[in-house]
């Protein structure tokens, strides 16, 4: 029987709509939990909005619903999906690919891999997007997972905060923390373990030396590699713009793709506004 694959994901991934649209991409949206109100990322709700609001509530988050995913699964197996790869974000920050794995049992003639980024942003987001032109080149099941395993291994994710409270108050502070100690004006350059879980890469005093930091991590993380890399801001365009204009200018040659964009309002609300990052991963 001939494969068709459907490919899924979850609104964190921060890929460009065009890409989604493009490649036929099943997005399931995040939740951003006021006491009064709910919102599906993306969808029902802006990252400005977010940051609006945030001197009055901060909102929780949570994964997409089980009733959402089952009848997502449902209508892919409808219109003819042989197979799923679903990607998420990191097990270590949310329980969405445990959720989504869990719902998928219960569809026994659709396949469904699910694989944990172990990232999130663009990290998780690149990997969809090497899955999407996988499945374009008509690439076999097995071959796109086996692709995006060698890819994965290759994602490197940093990035600045204006503020570690928010990462704080939603409880993922942890290792970041553990490292910083009591140090004032510290704007440490955060990135992602094997565990996905956010950690201290290094540490920078003030926000002008921790953007020189960024670039300089970046610049010598990629020498001698071609990436496809991406610009991330939370709420912060103009510096995302300078941040994106500095990137592109390192290593002549070197990036060979260099995507832009904001990240989804749930990641926004662990971050606050003024994140700074970038990631990539080997071509």
């Amino acid at each position: 029987m001939e494969e068709k694959i459907a490919l899924v994901t979850d609104s964190s991934c921060d890929l460009p709509e065009q890409v989604i649209k493009e490649y036929g991409i099943h997005v399931l949206p995040l939740r951003v939990i006021y006491p009064s109100r709910e919102y599906r990322d993306v969808c029902d709700i802006t990252p400005q909005e977010v940051y609006a609001r945030m001197s009055q509530e901060v909102p929780t988050t949570s994964q997409p619903p089980a009733g959402e995913i089952r009848e997502l699964l449902a209508r892919l197996k409808t219109e003819g999906f042989t197979k799923v790869l679903a990607i998420h974000i990191s097990g270590g920050l949310s329980g969405t690919s445990d959720l989504v794995k869990s719902v998928s049992r219960e569809f026994r003639n659709l396949e469904t891999r699910v694989i944990d980024s172990k990232s999130l942003s663009m990290g998780l987001g690149f990997l969809v997007y090497e899955a999407a032109r996988g499945v374009a080149r008509g690439l076999n099941f097995q071959r796109i997972l086996e692709n995006i395993r060698a890819k994965q291994k290759t994602v490197r994710l940093f990035y600045v905060l204006e503020t570690l409270e928010y990462l704080r108050r939603g409880g993922r502070l942890g290792l970041v923390a553990a490292a910083l100690g009591g140090m004032l004006d510290l704007k440490p350059i955060i990135s992602v373990n094997e565990e996905g879980k956010y950690f201290t890469f290094c540490k920078v005093r003030g926000r002008k030396k921790s953007v020189d930091k960024l670039v300089e991590v970046v610049d010598k993380a990629i020498a001698g590699k071609k990436v496809v890399a991406a610009v991330m801001h939370g709420g912060a365009p103009l510096e995302g713009e300078q941040l994106r204009k500095r990137i592109q200018g390192l290593s002549s040659g070197n990036i060979v793709e260099l995507l832009f964009g904001q990240i989804s309002p749930v990641l926004g609300v662990h971050t606050g506004p003024g994140l700074l990052g970038v990631c990539f991963y080997e071509a």
